[in-house]
């Protein structure tokens, strides 16, 4: 059976799948880096982790990162991503060299 494989870069990377279903969800762990940086998430980028990944990284593919990285304050990576609220954001840097 063909095994199908997602970009590093989309949520579902280690998540199986063959050409006949995809198998239960499996989070990518997204570590702690010496670079992460702690931003405050500013009024425009509410409810829009795609916006925010897009400036800091020059793509939307990574808006599940923030929620990855900071499971403690963000549940929800749509509704959770609220202005003002500090998060830690791993560098463009790190995303490189994480393979993502």
């Amino acid at each position: 059976m063909a095994r199908v494989r997602y970009a590093k870069s989309s949520p579902y990377s280690v998540t199986d799948q063959t050409s006949w279903y995809l198998d239960f969800y499996r989070d990518p762990n997204v570590p702690f880096f010496g670079d992460d940086e702690l931003v405050v998430i500013e009024p425009k980028f509410e409810y829009r982790p795609d916006l925010f990944s897009y400036t800091r990284y020059g793509t939307s593919n990574f808006w599940w990162v923030f929620q990855r990285r900071n499971m403690n304050l963000i549940r929800d990576p749509i509704w959770d991503f609220k202005a003002n609220l500090t998060i830690y954001v791993p560098s463009r840097e790190t995303m490189l060299n994480f393979g993502v």
